[in-house]
């Protein structure tokens, strides 16, 4: 995305007042820049939605990319007459084909079944052939993390984008800002102030997934 770690990380070291970096080093500050982008997709997976062509492997089981954390929906094949793909039961496919799982292998997909609890791995129907199969896949994947500086250097020495759309921002600098005042908790006034952005931050997750649900294209 556009907007640079450094400039979060000024925002956050202006704000705690310590430009020079004595309280909070500024390696410490991108931790928790990573560990925020991290926290935002926890909660919105969305906010890291990938769409690409998966090639898949031959059989039922499938995998999404590596640099995926779950799977959030398979729209079409990408080979062939291109056929939208359906998401259907396994205990629909296991009580009326047993044996499906053994079928012989096929280059154009019908149905896709899918656990949550296992959100890396989906199952297709018919299982795929060994080669000539793919389908275009939507997927929540993990934000890069921030290169950390080296100790007892400036916020100037941050380096590269942030993982996340721009909107995301402001939410880092909450929760970067929670995590500085939570580690001074003892100090006067902190602990407030680590709930306070805190708060922020969870409540800037929420508004956005309202707004952005409110003006989604409606069936």
């Amino acid at each position: 995305m556009t907007i640079t770690a450094q400039s979060i990380v000024r925002r956050v070291v202006e704000t705690i007042q310590d430009k020079t970096s004595v309280r909070w080093p500024v390696n410490e500050l991108v931790r928790y820049l990573n560990d925020g982008q991290r926290e935002v997709v926890l909660y919105r997976p969305d906010s890291m939605v990938t769409n690409a062509s998966l090639t898949l492997a031959a059989g039922p089981k499938q995998a999404i990319p590596s640099a995926g954390s779950k799977l959030i929906d398979i729209v079409r094949n990408t080979s062939g007459n291109k056929r939208s793909v359906r998401m259907t039961s396994r205990d629909l496919l296991d009580t009326q084909t047993p044996n499906w799982y053994g079928q012989t292998g096929v280059t154009e997909i019908l149905h896709f079944t899918y656990d949550p609890r296992d959100p890396k791995v989906f199952y297709v129907y018919p299982p795929a052939a060994s080669s000539g199969a793919s389908l275009e896949i939507v997927y929540s994947a993990y934000p890069t993390d921030i290169t950390e500086p080296a100790d007892g250097v400036l916020y100037t020495s941050v380096s590269g984008n942030i993982s996340l759309p721009d909107i995301y921002g402001n939410v880092l600098t909450d929760y970067i800002l929670y995590r500085a005042y939570t580690k001074d908790s003892e100090y006067a006034g902190n602990a407030q102030r680590a709930v306070a952005h805190y708060s922020a931050f969870k409540e800037a997750l929420s508004t956005e997934l309202s707004a952005t649900t409110g003006i989604a294209p409606k069936e």
